[in-house]
């Protein structure tokens, strides 16, 4: 498959309800450390097919990754993701520098095996080895990996926003709309926040990830996804949302809207009053306040791909499940070496990292 690309700058950035590929993204990236391009993608001389962010994120001295985060957009026939993303990686090659060790997309495109998945009821992905087999079905040089976590998310599921309120509570699990209810009938207020509250949320988030055994970002992430809005929103917009019952914190939430989905993009909470159900009152606020400024969609984030109470994202499923949202399958992320080597060494380290 041909296909050329063509350098911009980030400003030029298509709009896009895929918040990772918008400018405003990229300004976040920016403010942490990451070297930002642009680039326009046509696959012939009468078809173009958009644009795509790409991030540089340097490991040392001698070596660079490129990350392609949710991107790019344009999505090609199933059969042909191995083919479109082995030329673009040739493409991008020429413009990245000879210290770059691979490329990483991470794909918003539906997942090979969703069908399969939803009609059997899988409830999780075949393993690296048949994955990396289809997807590179029809390449020359049979180079993409699969990487071993996604950059985002893999599974997640959606809340259609289009219905009115007392539609989208109706489509609800008894047991959610319930909380929701009690939440309220106890006191609890959700309102919206400002950077000063950032410190505190981030503790509840702190707490959150060592009760669940999640791996946690840096403060710094945090402050950035703020300061990029405050300074420069480029058509996008940050809810902050916290919840509280007398004075006291119990939950939070950041969602980014892009074009017409909410993303929620984080999500906190208290080791203590859990009985007051603050994180439900922060998700159906979240869902009123994204419809209000015309969200069609909400997107929830990470789950597993299906009710496996063996998979390390099983509790968020069961949880986020309830708000009545379909589940999207997606690809994950994917690896294109370019200096086998290095790509080798990022790996081996990585992998002691994360133990």
């Amino acid at each position: 498959m041909d296909l050329q690309l063509k350098p911009k700058e980030p400003q030029e950035l298509l709009p896009t309800d895929i918040l990772f590929q918008t400018l405003y993204w990229a300004r976040v990236k920016s403010r942490l450390g990451c070297r930002v391009m642009a680039f326009d993608i046509q696959p012939d001389l009468f078809s173009p097919a958009g644009d795509v962010l790409v991030l540089l994120q340097r490991y040392g001295p001698e070596m660079k990754s490129a990350l392609v985060p949710q991107g790019p957009e344009f999505l090609p026939p199933k059969e042909e993701y191995g083919p479109f993303l082995e030329s673009l990686s040739y493409e991008l090659m020429h413009h990245l520098g000879p210290d770059t060790a691979f490329i990483r997309y991470d794909l918003p495109w539906e997942s090979q095996y969703a069908r399969e998945m939803q009609q059997g009821h899988w409830y999780g992905f075949p393993e690296p080895r048949l994955r990396e087999m289809r997807m590179n079905m029809g390449t020359e040089s049979w180079n993409l990996r699969k990487s071993s976590m996604d950059m985002t998310v893999a599974s997640t599921l959606v809340v259609d926003l289009d219905p009115a309120e007392k539609d989208i509570l109706g489509r609800m699990k008894s047991k959610t709309r319930y909380n929701i209810g009690l939440a309220g009938r106890r006191g609890v207020e959700v309102q919206t926040g400002s950077m000063e509250h950032l410190p505190a949320f981030y503790d509840l988030y702190l707490q959150t990830a060592a009760r669940n055994g999640f791996a946690t970002c840096a403060y710094e992430h945090f402050s950035a996804i703020f300061n990029a809005h405050i300074f420069d929103p480029c058509n996008s917009e940050v809810l902050f949302l916290l919840a509280a019952c007398d004075q006291e914190l119990l939950a939070g939430g950041i969602v980014a809207i892009s074009g017409q989905t909410a993303h929620f993009l984080y999500g906190a909470s208290s080791n203590t009053r859990r009985h007051l159900m603050g994180s439900y009152a922060v998700h159906w606020e979240a869902m009123r306040q994204s419809r209000l400024r015309g969200c069609l969609r909400y997107d929830m984030g990470a789950v597993s791909p299906g009710a496996d109470p063996d998979h390390p994202f099983y509790g968020l499923y069961r949880f986020k499940s309830g708000f009545g949202g379909r589940l999207e399958m997606r690809s994950g992320s994917w690896d294109f070496p370019i200096d086998e080597e290095k790509y080798q060494a990022f790996i081996n380290t990585d992998n002691l990292v994360r133990g």
